[in-house]
């Protein structure tokens, strides 16, 4: 017996659904500039699985900062729904210090 297709498949692992670029839109950071495009985030989330499957990935703000400040090259993407903005708001700048690109996604999930 073959399978159906539900729309809860494209549930995330809490079980609410996954929500469209339009409805992420609502809940970014006033400081979130350059915003990826729509094409441009689905290329930077097939970019980030790519990297996090072999291991070149760099989580959360400590890290990112100490390899950015080591002059370690790539580029940082930060999501543009991250609370409270304090706690990231000086990683841009640190980008543009040093001449890493960096782009915003709409969400973190």
């Amino acid at each position: 017996m073959a399978r159906e297709k539900h729309p809860e498949a494209a549930a995330d692992a809490e079980g609410t659904p996954e929500r469209s670029y339009r409805e992420q839109l609502d809940f970014l950071n006033p400081i979130a500039q350059p915003l990826a495009s729509r094409k441009l985030t689905r290329k930077l989330y097939k970019c980030i699985r790519k990297a996090a499957k072999h291991k070149q990935i760099r989580r959360g703000v400590k890290e990112v900062q100490k390899f950015i400040n080591k002059g370690e090259k790539g580029i940082t993407v930060l999501a543009g729904d991250t609370q409270p903005i304090d706690v990231y708001c000086h990683i841009p700048i640190m980008c543009e210090d040093r001449s890493l690109p960096y782009a915003y996604v709409p969400s973190k999930s």
